[in-house]
């Protein structure tokens, strides 16, 4: 798998905020680190966001529908996994 650059361009193009996945309370416990990453600190070994480029979530413990396929990172990295907040590297 192509490793996905962690920048703040792909992050804006980054549909895991709107997953059906990523529950209301996962987005609000990553709030301050989803702040961090928009002013431009992408240095992070982990973060609750852009799954494919950091690694899988440790907040998310259910699949409900996945974005991935449809995701313009997705089809930009030639990414062939989904689910990427699951498990790292994707399912």
């Amino acid at each position: 798998m192509p490793a996905v650059a962690k920048t703040k361009e792909n992050l804006m193009k980054c549909l895991c905020m709107s997953c059906p996945t990523y529950t209301e309370e996962c987005k609000a416990k990553a709030k301050p680190e989803l702040e961090e990453l928009k002013e431009g600190n992408m240095d992070r070994t982990h973060a609750e966001a852009m799954f494919c480029a950091y690694e899988e979530s440790n907040c998310l413990s259910e699949e409900k529908e996945c974005l991935c396929p449809t995701c313009v990172l997705f089809a930009e990295y030639n990414l062939e996994n989904s689910y990427f907040c699951m498990k790292t590297g994707g399912k």
